[in-house]
């Protein structure tokens, strides 16, 4: 058999992106508009197939308004973990229909991994790594596989672990080389809020309660003024990140922190 024919039969197991082309993807777009940068990927198809990643959270509406507004079609993926406060749900609702979005795709935990691991429904009261990874990263992990990227809202102010966040980045959750896409990164809080009142887009209503990071309930508290805004996630754990976005070089333990008292 020829040696062209032979190559042909090959699968192709290479990653999809790699390193440089991040890079070359970065440098290309180092100047582009958050709406510049989406109209790229959900249109032009610089990342492939593409899917945006939404908690429905504090400043969930700047990025899905400005997605709306280059394709409403695209998909949407909310990790329905089961444990939002009830007040997220709506608001993922009246986003849902306020911008007329029509790709929400809700990802639920697998319920026998649920029977198996967490059957009284408190792991996150002791491990909480534990809890995000049946309700969050595996289910999110199963519906990526069929992308190539993911964008996401995180912003550079929102912890030092996501300081120095590119636009585009290699996602390194496993070896497929997806890239998750960062339009946001650079705006601030001012942005943020600037720009939902220049839409009148609505706001998540427990951040008047002090809940300027919302994630589930039961790891959710209200932050007090100058503290990160990410401190009320978690609280009292070494964790800053459910998993989905972790970052290289952070590995957390999953030790109990010091004179921790289970809260059931």
């Amino acid at each position: 058999m020829p040696e062209a024919a032979r190559r042909l039969d090959r699968i192709d197991t290479a990653p999809r992106f790699t390193a440089e082309d991040a890079a070359a993807l970065n440098a290309r777009y180092a100047d582009a508009s958050a709406e510049d940068i989406l109209r790229a990927v959900l249109v032009d198809g610089v990342a492939g197939r593409v899917a945006l990643v939404s908690s429905f959270g504090a400043e969930s509406s700047v990025l899905l308004h400005l997605a709306a507004k280059v394709d409403k079609g695209a998909p949407v993926l909310f990790l329905e973990t089961g444990k939002h406060f009830p007040e997220t749900l709506a608001y993922r609702d009246l986003l849902v229909e306020k911008l007329g979005l029509t790709n929400l795709i809700n990802l639920t935990p697998d319920a026998e991994a649920l029977a198996a691991k967490d059957e009284s429904g408190l792991r996150w009261s002791y491990d909480p790594d534990g809890c995000c990874e049946i309700r969050k990263v595996i289910p999110l992990a199963k519906e990526l596989a069929g992308y190539d990227a993911s964008i996401t809202g995180r912003k550079a102010f929102q912890s030092a672990t996501r300081a120095d966040l590119p636009i585009f980045e290699l996602d390194t959750s496993d070896t497929a080389g997806r890239l998750k896409v960062n339009p946001l990164i650079g705006w601030s809080r001012d942005d943020l809020l600037a720009y939902m009142d220049e839409q009148d887009l609505p706001r998540h209503p427990l951040v008047e309660q002090g809940y300027p990071s919302i994630g589930c309930m039961p790891c959710t508290s209200t932050v007090a003024p100058g503290e990160d805004p990410r401190s009320g996630r978690w609280r009292g754990w070494d964790k800053t990140e459910c998993g989905i976005h972790q970052v290289p070089g952070l590995t957390p333990d999953g030790d109990l922190p010091p004179d921790f008292d289970p809260v059931f």
